[in-house]
């Protein structure tokens, strides 16, 4: 699943390609994801120019005149491709995770620019597009939803009162997004692992320094992934060329039964199942 690195480089490859570019027509080739795309999405989105694209944690945010929206949500296995008219690309994927080819089937919505098109495809069709109308019901959407990890919110305050009286292990915590906006399982592991805490602990348990550490890593982690271009655990270049390099700096993820690689540490990297879902961690120096 993409998580807030991975659509952030979606964002700014979207921002390159369709920034001030007038949609010419829509086409909906399946309307049946997470949510249904609603009857009016291409009268509401045709004609209309593109001002900008933003993103607040997994969402994609679509700015368009008088103060309209349109979210794009990527689910589990959603992509976006852009397929030139007259040129063809060996790549069309806009990042680096799944197909950088675009796939012949699950191709549910097409947006129609003058020299391109903006295909998305979704195999799990857990995604969704959401139309908002109003920059008041823009911030009520995500009202419930936590800060996000660079957030000046996301504090030593704000951790300790959102943990107070809670009895939840840590791993599930960070992955909460009424917490924390964007971080997923990857990253999760990876910034337990930087901050020495075992992921199955118990969060009533951490210490001032635990939390300080936890929020300072968050950034950390993000911010190197966003900077590699996010994590492509297949291996492959993207629209432009590039390929997605955070995996090569996994601590954690993916490497069980491998030594662990801080200093001097004796342990190695286990696997256990927690809240149904692969957590990676040093058996011996995450306490």
């Amino acid at each position: 699943m993409p998580e807030l690195p991975e659509v952030e480089i979606v964002k700014k490859s979207l921002n390159k390609k369709i920034r001030q570019k007038k949609v010419k027509k829509v086409i909906i080739k399946n309307r049946n994801l997470r949510i249904k795309i609603p009857r009016n999405f291409e009268k509401f989105l045709e004609n209309k120019i593109i001002d900008k694209v933003s993103r607040f944690s997994k969402y994609l945010i679509f700015y368009l005149p008088n103060n309209e929206f349109f979210l794009v949500h990527l689910g589990m296995s959603g992509t976006i491709h852009l397929v030139d008219n007259k040129i063809k690309k060996d790549f069309t994927n806009l990042s680096f995770y799944n197909s950088p080819f675009l796939p012949k089937e699950h191709n549910h919505v097409e947006i129609i620019f003058d020299k391109f098109r903006i295909i998305y495809n979704d195999p799990r069709r857990f995604g969704f597009f959401q139309i908002i109308k109003t920059t008041h019901n823009l911030k009520k959407r995500f009202s419930n939803l936590g800060p996000e990890p660079f957030d000046k919110k996301f504090n030593l305050n704000y951790f300790n009162k959102f943990k107070k009286n809670k009895n939840r292990n840590i791993k599930n915590i960070l992955i909460d997004q009424k917490f924390v906006s964007g971080i997923g399982n990857i990253y999760a592991s990876e910034i337990l692992f930087l901050s020495r805490i075992n992921p199955n602990k118990k969060i009533k348990f951490l210490n001032k320094k635990d939390c300080i550490q936890i929020i300072l890593n968050s950034k950390k982690v993000l911010l190197k992934a966003i900077q590699k271009g996010g994590s492509s655990i297949r291996d492959f270049k993207n629209i432009d060329g590039y390929k997605g390099g955070f995996q090569d700096n996994f601590n954690v993820y993916q490497r069980e039964g491998l030594i662990c690689k801080r200093t001097n540490c004796k342990g190695m990297v286990k696997k256990k199942i927690i809240n149904n879902r692969s957590t990676f961690f040093c058996n011996f120096c995450q306490k």
